[in-house]
C-alpha cells in the first residue's frame, strides 16, 4: 500500500512539474515572439550594439540594384520569419507572491529530479558540432553564400554575424566567423570587420585564433582610423593601460577625446537639456552580494553593509518596495506618490522607464495643491514642497516631450508654479528656456540668475550650465569651480569641460593624465552609442550565458571595469570549494566558458581599476595556481594591497592565514593575530570565522612557545618609552595633566550618595592650578639656593685647607733655617677655582660683561 501510494505521488508530481514547465515555457516563447516582432523590428538589428556595424557595412556595400543585393534581400525576407533560438534551460525568474515562488521552485525541483543527466559530449568538445539547419535557414544561408561568392559585402557580413552571434537560430562557429570577417576586411577595409578581428585576436575566443595582443591593437587601430567608435574606445584603453604596447598618455587622450566628442554630440542632440543617460553597466556579482557572497565581499560588508533593522524595508525586493509605496500612496502619502513617479520616470536595473505612469503619479501630487485654474488649495508646507517637485517633473516632461506632446507653454506654467516654492528643478529648467529662447525671449542674464539659484541648492546641471556661462566670459577659475561642483554628481558636460581645460592647458598647466581620466569618464557614460551592456544583461537574465559572456567581453575590451568584473565572474570556476554546479544542468559550462587564464586576465584588469574584490581574487589565483604558475609572493602582494584599503575583511583574513602558515611570507603568529583582529574590526559579520581562526592560532602559538619553536608567538606589544632630558622632563611635568586630575573628567555630577566622605575633603578639589604651579616654582628656587650655598661652603673649606698647608710649609722652612729670611718670597695666592672671580668671589661685579647673564639667571651650575 505504501509503495503504491509513493508511486502515485511521484507520478502526480511529475505531471504537475511537467505541466508547470510547459505552461511557462510556452508563455515565455510567446512573449519572446511578441518582443521580436514588435520591438526588435528588422532582425539585422537584433541588438542596438549592432547598429553601428550594420550601418558601416551597408554604406560600404554595393548598389542595391545589383543581382547580388537582390539575393541578399531575398535571404533577409526568409530570415525574418525565423524565431531566435531560446535556451530551454534559461534562468527562470522568481516572481513575488506565493504562486510565483511556488512555481519557481517547482521548475527547479523538476529539473533537479528528472533532467539532471550526465554531461554530454557537447559540453566537452573543443570543436563545434555540425548541426543540421532548418530548411528555411538552410535556404537563406545558401542564398547568402551565393551572394558572398560574388563578393557582396552585405552577404559576407551577415554570414559572419550569424556564425559569431548565432543569429536566426544559426549555430555558432567562431572559426568560420573569423574567416568571413577577414574576407570582408580584405575586400574593402570594413571597419566593423576589423574591429571584430581585433577582438578575436585579443581574446582568442572559441579557439578561432591564438591570442596576439600586437595584432589585436593593429586591427583596432585600423578600425579606429576608419571611425569605428568601439575600436576607438578599445585603442584608447590599451594605450592607457599598456596592453600590447607601452603606455602612451597622449595616444590614450587622443582616442578618448574622439569618443568623448561623439558622446557630447549625441547628448546635445536630444531634447532640451540633452539625452537622458541610462546606466546599464552593472556588476552581476553584486546581485548576489559580491564576488565572495553576502557579507564577505566589499560591496556587502564593512562600510557598505546594510545595517538596517529587521523592520526596515531596505532588505526587501524591488517589487516589494513598489508594492509598499503603492499602498502608502493609496492611503494619501504624497511622498510615496512622488517617489513612485520618480521611480517610473528614471527607471532602474530591474524596471524600465514608464513615462505615462510617471506622469500619472506626478499629476496626483500636483492636484493636491493646485486647482485646475492654478489656485492654491491648501497652505500645508509639506504638500507645497511635494507639489513643487512634481511640477518640476511635469514641466520637464512637457519641455522635452516625454510621455506627452512637447509644449513650451505648459512647461512654463508648471515651472512658474514650482518656482513659487523655490524648487531647484523648476529654477534650472526656466534658466534653460531663457538660455535657448524656448517659448520665452532669449536672455542669458535671466538664465544665469535662475541657474545660480538652482546651483546654490547643489543641482549639478545648473552648476554645469553656470560654469559654461562663466567660461564664455573668460572667467576660467570660476567656471572650473562650477564644473568641479557638477562633476561631483557625475554630470557628463562637467566632465567634458574639465577634460578640455586640462587637455588644452586653459588657465592651468596642461595635464595629460587628468585630461585622459576625464575623457574616459565622458566616453564611458555614453554607453548607448558603443557598449553592449543592454544585450549582455538581457542575455544573462534569459540564461544565455555564452551570449552574455561575448557581449560582456566586447565591453570589457573597451575598458569598462564592470564588464571586466562580469567576464571574470562568469569564467571563474573557483567560486566555492564545495561547488554544486555539477548537479544542475542549467549551470553547466560550454568549452567557451572554461578559460581560467582569461579569467585571471580580466580579474587583473578589473583590479587595476580599483576593484578590491578583484584584487583579492587575483591573490586566490596566484595562491592556488589557477591559470598560472603558483606564485606565493604575488599572492601575498595582492592580499596586502587589498588589505591596505581597510575595506575588505576577506583580504585581511587571507593575509592573516598566509602569515599563520608562512605562505609567501615569514611565518609569524603574532602578526597573523593582528590581521585577524583587523578583519573583525572591518566587518563584524566575520565574527565566527575570525574567532575560530584565533582559537586555532592560539593553540599553535602555545605549542610553539612551550616547544621553543622558531616562529614568533603571540605576545603583548611593549609600550614604547622615550628617553627625556632634564629640561624636557621639567617641561612635560609642568604641562602634563596628571592622574590626580581625574584624567580631565568633570566631577561636578558625582552622585553625593557614592561619596565616601560627604562634606569632608571637597576643598582639595577646588585648589587653583596656579597655586600648585607657584608651589612648584618656589620649591625649585629653594633647591637652587641650596645648591649655591652648598657650593660656596665647599669652596671656602677648600681655601682654608690650602692656607693651612702653606702655613705648615713655612713653619718647617723656618725651623730648618735653610732659606734666609731676606730671600724668602711671599706665599703664592691660592689657585682660583673654576668660575671664581679675580677678587675671590663667585658673582661678577657690576662692570663685568658677564653681569647681565648672571642677572638673567645664567649661574654656572
Amino acid at each position: 500500500m505504501k509503495e503504491r501510494l509513493l508511486r502515485v505521488t511521484c507520478v502526480a508530481l511529475c505531471i504537475f512539474f511537467g505541466l508547470t514547465y510547459a505552461l511557462f515555457d510556452k508563455a515565455a516563447a510567446k512573449k519572446e515572439r511578441t518582443e521580436t516582432l514588435t520591438t526588435k523590428g528588422d532582425p539585422l538589428s537584433i541588438a542596438p550594439k549592432r547598429t553601428e556595424s550594420t550601418t558601416g557595412w551597408q554604406q560600404e556595400g554595393k548598389d542595391n540594384g545589383s543581382q547580388a543585393s537582390i539575393v541578399v534581400q531575398e535571404a533577409l525576407s526568409i530570415l525574418r520569419t525565423l524565431e531566435p533560438r531560446r535556451n530551454r534551460l534559461a534562468r527562470f525568474e522568481k516572481t513575488s507572491g506565493f504562486m510565483g515562488t511556488s512555481l519557481y521552485y517547482a521548475k527547479e525541483a523538476f529539473f533537479f529530479l528528472f533532467m539532471n543527466g550526465p554531461r554530454t559530449d557537447e559540453y566537452l568538445e573543443t570543436e563545434p558540432r555540425a548541426r543540421r539547419l532548418s530548411k528555411p535557414l538552410e535556404q537563406a544561408v545558401n542564398l547568402l553564400e551565393k551572394a558572398a561568392e560574388e563578393k557582396e559585402p552585405d552577404a559576407i557580413y551577415l554570414l559572419a554575424e550569424m556564425s559569431f552571434y548565432g543569429n536566426f537560430t544559426h549555430p555558432r562557429d567562431y572559426k568560420e566567423a573569423f574567416r568571413k570577417y577577414s574576407e570582408l576586411a580584405s575586400l574593402n577595409g570594413n571597419s566593423s570587420a576589423q574591429h571584430m578581428i581585433g577582438f578575436m585576436y585579443a581574446t582568442g575566443i572559441g579557439g578561432a585564433v591564438e591570442r596576439d595582443q600586437a595584432r589585436a591593437l593593429a586591427y583596432h587601430t585600423f578600425s579606429a582610423l576608419g571611425g569605428n567608435t568601439k575600436s576607438q574606445m578599445t585603442a584608447a584603453f590599451r594605450h592607457h593601460s599598456g596592453i600590447g604596447t607601452p603606455r602612451n598618455c597622449n595616444e590614450a587622450a587622443y582616442w578618448y577625446k574622439s569618443v568623448a566628442d561623439k558622446a557630447i554630440a549625441w547628448s546635445r542632440s536630444g531634447p532640451p537639456g540633452g539625452h537622458s543617460i541610462e546606466k546599464a553597466s552593472y556588476r552581476i556579482a553584486d546581485e548576489n552580494g559580491g564576488v565572495y557572497g553576502e557579507g564577505a565581499s566589499v560591496v556587502s560588508s564593512g562600510i557598505h553593509a546594510n545595517r538596517a533593522g529587521p523592520n526596515s524595508d531596505s532588505h526587501a525586493a524591488f517589487d516589494d518596495v513598489l508594492e509598499y509605496l503603492d499602498l502608502m500612496s493609496r492611503k494619501g502619502d504624497l511622498k510615496a506618490t512622488f517617489s513612485l513617479g520618480r521611480l517610473h520616470y528614471e527607471g532602474s536595473r530591474t524596471m524600465k522607464r514608464n513615462l505615462r505612469t510617471a506622469r500619472y503619479y506626478f499629476r496626483l501630487v500636483a492636484r493636491k495643491y493646485w486647482a485646475k485654474d492654478g489656485s492654491v488649495l491648501t497652505e500645508d508646507t509639506v504638500v507645497a514642497r511635494a507639489a513643487s517637485k512634481a511640477a518640476g517633473y511635469l514641466g520637464r516632461m512637457s519641455l522635452r516631450g516625454e510621455g506627452m506632446e512637447q509644449s513650451f507653454e505648459k512647461a512654463l506654467v508648471w515651472f512658474k508654479r514650482g518656482l513659487a516654492n523655490g524648487d531647484a528643478l523648476c529654477q534650472y529648467e526656466l534658466g534653460l528656456m531663457y538660455l535657448n529662447g524656448l517659448g520665452v525671449r532669449k536672455d542669458p542674464v535671466v538664465a544665469a540668475d535662475y541657474f545660480k539659484e538652482a546651483a546654490n541648492q547643489d543641482m549639478a546641471s545648473a552648476q554645469t550650465y553656470l560654469g559654461q556661462l562663466f567660461l564664455d566670459q573668460g572667467d576660467i577659475s570660476t567656471a572650473t569651480r562650477y564644473f568641479e561642483l557638477g562633476a561631483r554628481h557625475g554630470h557628463i558636460e562637467a566632465f567634458y569641460h574639465l577634460a578640455e581645460i586640462s587637455n588644452n592647458g586653459i588657465g592651468r598647466e596642461r595635464s595629460c593624465g587628468v585630461a585622459t581620466a576625464y575623457y574616459k569618464l565622458v566616453a564611458e557614460k555614453a554607453e548607448t552609442i558603443h557598449s553592449s551592456f543592454i544585450e549582455a544583461n538581457n542575455a544573462y537574465d534569459d540564461g544565455d550565458i555564452e551570449t552574455a559572456l561575448v557581449d560582456y567581453m566586447l565591453a570589457a575590451e573597451q575598458g569598462y571595469e564592470a564588464a571586466q568584473a562580469n567576464v571574470a565572474y562568469i569564467l571563474d570556476d573557483h567560486k566555492s570549494i564545495l561547488s554544486l554546479d555539477s548537479l544542475f544542468p542549467w549551470k553547466k559550462h560550454r568549452h567557451t566558458l572554461q578559460n581560467t587564464m582569461l579569467a585571471l586576465i580580466y580579474w587583473t584588469r578589473s583590479a587595476k581599476q580599483s576593484n578590491i574584490d578583484s584584487m583579492v581574487k587575483m591573490g586566490d589565483y596566484y595562491l592556488g595556481g589557477y591559470g598560472v604558475e603558483k606564485d606565493l609572493d604575488k599572492a601575498a602582494t595582492c592580499y596586502q594591497t587589498a588589505a591596505e584599503t581597510h575595506q575588505s575583511a576577506q583580504a585581511l583574513w587571507n593575509l592573516a592565514w598566509i602569515h599563520e602558515n608562512g605562505m609567501g611570507v615569514e611565518q609569524d603568529f603574532h602578526l597573523a593575530k593582528r590581521f585577524y583582529d583587523q578583519a573583525l574590526e572591518t566587518n563584524q559579520e566575520a565574527y565566527l570565522p575570525v574567532k575560530m581562526s584565533l582559537v586555532k592560532l592560539r593553540i599553535r602559538s602555545f605549542w610553539n612557545t612551550i616547544t621553543h619553536g622558531k616562529v614568533n608567538s603571540i605576545h603583548d606589544d611593549p609600550e614604547p618609552k622615550k628617553e627625556w632630558s632634564f629640561n624636557e622632563w621639567i617641561s612635560n611635568f609642568l604641562e602634563d595633566h596628571h592622574p590626580y586630575y581625574n584624567n580631565g573628567e568633570d566631577d561636578d555630577f558625582v552622585d553625593p550618595s557614592s561619596d565616601p566622605m560627604p562634606g569632608g575633603d571637597d576643598y582639595i578639589d577646588d585648589i587653583d592650578e596656579s597655586i600648585i604651579e607657584s608651589l612648584i616654582i618656589l620649591g625649585l628656587a629653594g633647591a637652587l639656593a641650596f645648591l649655591v650655598y652648598y657650593r660656596q661652603q665647599r669652596q671656602n673649606s677648600h681655601r682654608r685647607e690650602l692656607e693651612r698647608q702653606q702655613q705648615e710649609q713655612q713653619q718647617q722652612q723656618q725651623q730648618q733655617g735653610a732659606i734666609p729670611a731676606a730671600q724668602q718670597q711671599p706665599p703664592a695666592p691660592p689657585r682660583p677655582l673654576p668660575g671664581q672671580q679675580a677678587d675671590g668671589g663667585f658673582f661678577p661685579p657690576v662692570g663685568d660683561p658677564n653681569y647681565g647673564q648672571w642677572i638673567a639667571g645664567g649661574v654656572g651650575l
